[in-house]
């Protein structure tokens, strides 16, 4: 490399959003009602399917060409998406990287992706989505509307001007790092934050990279295979799906300690059923978790200790889904929890009640007594 920046000769950012639009998707449902081109998902490399196994591949959804609304104008995009079973829909936006382009030059293009990104973006992706979702009606389960999202950016690199170069010379030369922050500043990067981002890097052959980051990805890959991205993207969707959850317990316990703080006196309950209405609904939503963790933990396999897998694993915990599960377990416990004491408070106030009643029949049968 001669201590230069190299420049792209094929090359493509690919822009992710991912929104959950239901509990789950019917995926051979979906490829009857959807009409645009479509296909399952299957990691091309040779390695691949000995490493990682997907029991239910995502449906690929051929959308065509799309203007990107931009801060800097509007760019031409090649738009596709993914639908999950588990109710996640991920759009993608393939935005050619146009040869002779230094890695240097697309740092403001990555501030303006995920930085500093323009509404227009987010909303042109949602809109995509909701149009999805229409088309899939009657492959939804329980569908719904959040407004939440996540978004993830690869560069893809296929080949450089002179290359191809070895991952280390990419490593010591190439501005990674600030290419995956977003960085424009003129002072340079500390090295502890340069040395953070480049720590999850991984290699194959001497002449490929994939480096991870918590937002966004570099990736040399001169085969061409897309598997790197494929696999960030199927993270970012089981993080998506953690955070949907994580949301909707937050509310769930919000509105049990309300409707308990504003429920009345128990024995009230015990006539109104509230106390039976309350465990029902929690009930329900312990089970809906219970089903979303099994799907996700079922979404991807590892099968062996190959290279993909060790890179997913990694990717995994650069997402800190690890953590996110357990806080989503953690509520589901707490749920747990509060739904038992609902009960113990509805058997409480029933005990209660059988005394009072035998209390009144004793009186009953003193007072006869006495006539």
């Amino acid at each position: 490399m001669n201590g230069q920046v190299p420049a792209v000769v094929d090359g493509d950012v690919l822009v992710y959003r991912l929104f959950d639009v239901a509990d789950a998707v019917d995926l051979v449902r979906a490829e009857e009602v959807v009409s645009a081109p479509k296909s399952r998902l299957r990691l091309a490399g040779a390695q691949s399917a000995s490493a990682l196994e997907f029991p239910r591949p995502p449906l690929h959804v051929a959308l065509g060409q799309r203007a990107l609304p931009l801060a800097s104008g509007p760019r031409q995009v090649e738009a596709s998406a993914h639908v999950y079973d588990y109710g996640v829909v991920s759009v993608r936006y393939k935005l050619r990287i146009a040869p002779g382009t230094a890695l240097s030059e697309l740092v403001p293009l990555a501030e303006e992706l995920f930085v500093e990104p323009a509404p227009a973006l987010d909303t042109e992706a949602r809109r995509e989505v909701e149009a999805i979702a229409r088309d899939l009606g009657p492959a939804l389960e329980r569908p719904h509307s959040w407004e939440g999202l996540e978004s993830y950016q690869v560069f893809l690199v296929r080949a450089f001007e002179g290359g191809p170069f070895r991952a280390l010379d990419l490593l010591a030369r190439a501005p990674v790092p600030e290419l995956l922050l977003g960085e424009t500043s003129e002072t340079p990067l500390s090295a502890a934050e340069r040395q953070d981002v480049l720590s999850h890097h991984f290699s194959y052959l001497e002449d490929d990279l994939a480096v991870v980051h918590w937002n966004s990805a570099f990736v040399s890959e001169p085969s061409g295979v897309e598997d790197i991205p494929d696999l960030l993207e199927f993270a970012t969707a089981h993080l998506l799906e953690l955070r949907y959850y994580d949301a909707l317990l937050d509310r769930a316990l919000h509105r049990i300690y309300d409707d308990i703080e504003t429920g009345g006196t128990p024995l009230a309950n015990i006539f109104t059923r509230k106390y039976r209405k309350l465990q029902r609904s929690t009930a329900a939503l312990l089970l809906e978790i219970s089903e979303m963790i099994e799907r996700l933990e079922n979404a991807v396999k590892i099968v062996g200790d190959f290279y993909l897998a060790r890179l997913y694993q990694a990717a995994v915990r650069r997402f800190r889904l690890p953590a996110w599960q357990e806080t989503v377990l953690r509520k589901q416990r707490l749920v747990a929890e509060v739904n038992d004491l609902i009960g113990d408070s509805a058997d409480t106030s029933r005990a209660e009640l059988m005394e009072l009643a035998v209390i009144a029949l004793i009186a009953f049968e003193i007072v006869a007594a006495l006539k």
